[in-house]
């Protein structure tokens, strides 16, 4: 399992979920914080290649040993690209959850969206809060 981390070059939404932003795309994935809450992570339902994702609603769900949970969606946009590596190893979103573990590419349709995404200290405050 990853070290309880929090990249400072991302972008994270309250419901645990973050955003690596790179010009007019971005890649999603849970944070620590969120495989962490889940356990072992068993399955993940990924959305199909060219569905359209809204900020806030849910566009997938990873089944862990635990439960079975929605992903949120930081940002609106087209999904371009699937982590089909995540099919055959689900636990990667565990061990790297930041890295190998990232979970679809999307190509933004309101790049302003990212303005309301919380940085790394913020979300750090969010799980202190919690």
């Amino acid at each position: 399992m990853a070290e309880e981390s929090y990249p400072e070059e991302l972008r994270y939404h309250p419901e645990h979920d973050w955003a690596r932003v790179d010009g007019e795309e971005a890649t999603f994935g849970v944070t620590w914080y969120a495989q962490d809450a889940l356990g072992e992570v068993v399955f993940y339902e990924p959305p199909e290649v060219g569905a359209d994702v809204t900020k806030d609603s849910s566009y997938a769900e990873v089944e862990s040993v635990k439960a079975v949970s929605d992903v949120y969606a930081p940002l609106s946009g087209e999904i371009t690209a699937v982590n089909d590596a995540i099919a055959d190893k689900p636990e990667l979103i565990n061990e790297d959850p930041y890295g190998d573990g990232w979970l679809v590419r999307v190509k933004l349709s309101n790049a302003s969206e990212v303005d309301e995404l919380m940085d790394a200290a913020a979300y750090r405050k969010l799980l202190e809060d919690e």
